[in-house]
């Protein structure tokens, strides 16, 4: 049975980003944060809570029509406040992406006003784009200007240095690599970000974060579970380990070799990718 373990990973282009935010911020006038709707705790980055606390903030809880629609009302509610607003978003789609300009420029009032004052009424506000890796920046990016600006794949890390870009909302972007943090204090964050892709698959025993799904399905979602891989009544999962839980999906799908062994290899790939693109359900992790 694989073993689970403590999920880190940090590479140093990490650390120059955290650079970076520093040095720019006194060049933008607001902080766009981007958020995993899936695990809004487990995706909020809290350097850049830190890093960026003086700045006017916009979160978006993107990927949002993977989640859970009733959990993704309630952090929307508990991430507003008179800094900060807080919009559901789907950067694929652009669901909620027509909110942004307007919240950027009524919590930036005050500066448009000074700008009037002076005669420069056609200056563009300028915000930071930030978030972990693989949240939907790029997509954020060229959704909004309309074509191409911005490096886009389905794989963490490939934003590695700042870019400035114009959009067509009245907004100038700094575009800045995604960032993770030295250290997971608590080990459900690592697991999430490793089960929805923030961290690169490469580096993790997949078996042991398809357990670690299966833990968080049979709590949260075991409807939805059961149905998905027809596992009948819920109490069937009674009394069984993750990795044996994990084996009778496998057992159910087929995905067997020879000598009637099941590959639960496959079956973990099948199950973190069913889980990414919501075929199990629109799913959250983070419960508030």
């Amino acid at each position: 049975m694989p073993s689970q373990r403590n999920i880190q990973w940090f590479p140093g282009h990490m650390a120059k980003t955290r650079r970076l935010i520093t040095d720019n911020l006194k060049n933008v006038d607001a902080v766009i944060e981007l958020l995993d709707a899936r695990i809004p705790i487990s995706s909020r980055n809290p350097e850049i809570v830190k890093l960026t606390a003086s700045k006017p903030r916009i979160i978006l809880l993107n990927k949002a029509s993977l989640a859970d629609p009733a959990m993704t009302a309630k952090y929307v509610a508990e991430y507003t406040s008179d800094n900060t607003v807080c919009i559901e978003t789907d950067c694929i789609t652009g669901y909620g992406l027509n909110k942004i300009a307007p919240a950027i420029k009524k919590l930036c009032q005050a500066k448009l006003d000074r700008y009037e004052d002076k005669g420069m009424s056609g200056r563009m506000l300028k915000a930071m784009v930030l978030g972990i890796p693989n949240v939907g920046k790029s997509s954020l990016i060229n959704k909004i200007c309309g074509n191409k600006k911005a490096k886009v794949e389905n794989r963490p890390g490939v934003t590695l240095d700042k870019q400035w870009v114009a959009t067509n909302i009245g907004i100038l972007l700094l575009d800045m690599p995604g960032i993770l943090w030295p250290k997971f204090e608590d080990p459900t964050v690592g697991e999430n970000l490793a089960v929805t892709g923030a961290i690169k698959d490469d580096i993790l025993d997949i078996e042991s974060i398809a357990c670690t799904l299966c833990s968080r399905l049979r709590e949260l979602y075991p409807e939805l579970l059961c149905a998905r891989y027809k596992l009948g009544d819920i109490s069937v999962a009674d009394g069984l380990s993750d990795y044996e839980l994990l084996s009778l999906i496998g057992r159910k799908r087929g995905f067997l070799v020879s000598g009637g062994e099941i590959d639960t290899e496959r079956t973990a790939n099948m199950l973190i990718d069913e889980f990414r693109a919501a075929k199990i359900g629109r799913i959250t992790l983070d419960k508030i």
